[in-house]
């Protein structure tokens, strides 16, 4: 499809946000409201309430009931499995409309919307959980004649809060645990991206999931959010975004029922790249600025620490100054842009406000860090590399969730393990070398939910997850793989003597 194509169909779009309870649309509710405007040229696309404590407890009611009355969790598992197969594939015949969703509400480039968005992430995630259900199986033993078995059963009714830089993805990866495990839940979309979550819930009804079973609620997190964490029938709280929210939530959750959480927080990934890493430079840089600067830098897992090998950062900065001054911020719906725009005008501020931040503090600006596009009326900032970062500084520290680059120097395996672990974050870590047991030792060392180690750049295919366990301030829990299914469900140790 191409520019022309995508900006007609956005023409005829008219982009309303309402909720979705009990199999039903409904107005959002609150008083107030959130404006949400185009990411690539700043006009407003849609407005919706902020939310308020009766929509909360009508959408907790409404998968109470369903929850109780077995609807979907007495369904046969190969029921509720082909209910998640049918809806994977209507999420797939309507692609193309959760892309232009997800492309302006996010500012991300269309084709990346397309194809790594909607058909690779949310289409896997939603297709491995219903793959997984049926082998999350309950382990049994036999001693002196008495048999016991873990019993594992869904927990009721979840809720789950998701942030803003993939929403469909992040909307699947906590509804299609839950319901595969027979729970009922409850969405929040974060207020800035509202598009997808209830056409998402609509298609759930239309594959065969019960109404009731899938409600999605839309206002301000303080409001919506924080009625969530805090309601005394929701037994499970999933939620993805920073850290200094996850700390709010964990006090929500303590002060109301001690409800289990599920947090994937901030990060601050560190690229560890040693002089004998694998491939040429040129391929070095280019895998540093995909891994950096993926989604504008809107990736919890990117890394935004990069660690070079004191012998060969003269020649290695220089490949990455010319990769980055290549990327040009360019209209989301062009189906050749590479690089999009920023959510909104005031996360575009907060990136510049850290580019001003790092050159305040003495580190040097080598690239990037500008206003751009300006003309368009959207939010267009160029990656940013800085070089000579002290690990005290604000952008070594800070989770910026947007294009900037810290490059830091070592000399010696140790130094960079220890700089690489100097972070509250702990999500993931990143390293190159072609030393075998060098990866073995970083594989030990690097404190991190999930540690890429590249002896090869031309390595292809998916890695196989076994889930995610976020490290330190990044959170806790698992989210993805069998460990993912389990966090939805509580286990009870069965003896049977006889």
């Amino acid at each position: 499809m191409s520019e022309t194509d995508w900006a007609a169909r956005l023409a005829a779009r008219d982009f309303v946000v309402r909720d979705f309870v009990d199999g039903e649309y409904k107005d959002c509710a609150g008083d107030g409201g959130t404006e949400k405007r185009s990411p690539r040229d700043g006009s407003l696309l849609y407005t919706i309430g902020d939310g308020d404590q009766a929509r909360i407890d009508e959408a907790v009611a409404s998968a109470a009931a369903a929850y109780a009355d077995g609807r979907w969790l007495d369904l046969p598992v190969g029921t509720r499995k082909a209910a998640l197969v049918k809806l994977a594939e209507l999420v797939e015949a309507n692609a193309e409309e959760f892309a232009l969703n997800e492309a302006m509400d996010v500012g991300k480039p269309i084709t990346f919307a397309l194809h790594d968005d909607v058909m690779g992430r949310a289409l896997g995630t939603l297709r491995e959980a219903a793959e997984l259900m049926e082998r999350v199986t309950s382990p049994s033993a036999s001693d002196r004649g008495c048999f016991s078995t873990l019993s594992r059963r869904p927990l009721g009714v979840v809720a789950a809060i998701v942030g803003w830089n993939y929403p469909l993805v992040l909307a699947i990866s906590k509804m299609a645990p839950a319901l595969a495990m027979g729970n009922a839940i409850v969405l929040k979309p974060s207020e800035f991206t509202s598009l997808s979550a209830s056409r998402l819930a609509e298609l759930a009804l239309e594959a065969g999931v019960p109404a009731g079973v899938f409600n999605v609620v839309h206002g301000r997190g303080d409001i919506v959010g924080d009625a969530l964490a805090r309601h005394p029938d929701v037994r499970l709280l999933s939620f993805t975004g920073s850290s200094a929210t996850g700390k709010r939530l964990m006090v929500a959750a303590g002060e109301s029922n001690m409800k289990r959480l599920v947090l994937e927080c901030g990060g601050k990934s560190p690229f560890i790249v040693f002089d004998d890493h694998p491939g040429s430079l040129d391929e070095m840089a280019e895998q540093i600025v995909a891994t950096g600067f993926p989604n504008q830098g809107a990736l919890c897992v990117s890394s935004t620490r990069i660690l070079i090998q004191e012998s060969i950062k003269p020649a290695l900065v220089a490949k990455l100054v010319e990769k980055a001054k290549a990327i040009v911020p360019s209209d989301p719906l062009d189906p050749q842009t590479t690089f999009g725009a920023l959510i909104n005008q005031g996360h575009r501020d907060k990136v510049l406000g850290y580019v001003a931040s790092g050159k305040e503090q003495g580190a040097r600006l080598l690239c990037g860090g500008e206003r751009i596009n300006q003309e368009s009326g959207g939010y267009y900032v160029t990656p940013a590399i800085f070089d000579g970062v002290a690990p005290d500084h604000r952008i070594a520290r800070e989770e910026i969730f947007g294009p900037l680059l810290s490059l830091f120097t070592f000399k010696t395996e140790d130094e960079a393990i220890a700089l690489a672990n100097d972070s509250e974050y702990g999500l993931a870590a990143y390293a190159a070398t072609t030393d075998a047991a060098r990866l073995v030792r970083l594989s030990r060392k690097l404190e991190a939910g999930v540690v890429l180690l590249m002896a090869d750049l031309d390595a292809s295919g998916a890695p196989h997850s076994f889930g995610v366990e976020p490290h330190k301030q990044s959170g806790f829990g698992c989210e993805g793989g069998e460990q993912g299914l389990l966090a939805y469900t509580a286990s009870s140790n069965v003896f049977t003597y006889g």
